[in-house]
């Protein structure tokens, strides 16, 4: 069975730094594109970071450019989003993701797998 659990995810305040996890299991996503993603209330989903493969493309929307930092471990099947600087705006449930390709891409539609999500909340 295929599964990405996030962790990491807590109740700070503004200013403040979290690190989340993605660790994989059930299959090696070492060939694979990972995504983060977040969804706050009465939002819709949207894209946060994304890295390629190996790890060394990246993406990241520009509401989190120059504060978060997306990185992979594939010897351990396991993704991090180092969020830096965090906002209020920034609460959200955050949700990683796998897409069966080895570049990334910035769109939900191309990602096969997801996780159940962390909640972060930053509190101003």
């Amino acid at each position: 069975q295929v599964q990405l659990v996030e962790s990491g995810g807590g109740l700070v305040q503004a200013g403040d730094s979290l690190r989340l996890s993605c660790a994989a299991s059930g299959r090696t996503f070492g060939n694979d594109a990972m995504g983060w993603f977040r969804q706050a209330p009465g939002k819709e989903r949207e894209f946060v970071a994304a890295i390629n493969w190996i790890g060394d493309n990246t993406f990241y929307a520009d509401s989190v450019k120059g504060r978060f930092t997306i990185s992979r471990d594939n010897g351990k099947n396991t993704v991090y989003l180092q969020m830096n600087s965090l906002k209020p705006d920034d609460t959200a449930v955050y949700y990683c993701a796998a897409a069966s390709r080895f570049t990334y891409s910035t769109s939900g539609a191309e990602y096969n797998y997801w996780g159940q999500g962390t909640q972060v909340t930053v509190s101003s």
